[in-house]
């Protein structure tokens, strides 16, 4: 999973920096699970100056959050929640609002 073609919408590029996109792509790369669920969900949140990611999915039950200097994106922190699909023929990188 998650090794095809890779899309993101208008709004990721628009709303979130292509740094953050790298990272939440390599973070589902990395994950260590012994299957990745279809849909990935990214919570972008800002606390004490810092980007928060919180990176879950529900089956099997995954849950991590990391944190990040807003300088490796420009200083930007966003907010917003993102999906990550991967519908067996492509993946792609959506806002939660747009789907």
């Amino acid at each position: 999973m998650f090794n095809k073609g890779r899309y993101v919408t208008a709004g990721i590029q628009k709303e979130i920096p292509i740094g953050l996109q790298i990272i939440m792509w390599d973070l589902i790369d990395k994950m260590d699970v012994p299957a990745k669920d279809y849909l990935q969900v990214f919570r972008l949140s800002r606390s004490g100056g810092k980007q928060i990611v919180i990176h879950s999915q529900e089956e099997p039950y995954y849950l991590e959050s990391y944190s990040f200097d807003p300088e490796m994106f420009r200083g930007s922190v966003v907010e917003a929640k993102v999906f990550v699909i991967d519908d067996g023929d492509h993946c792609t990188m959506l806002l939660a609002e747009e789907y």
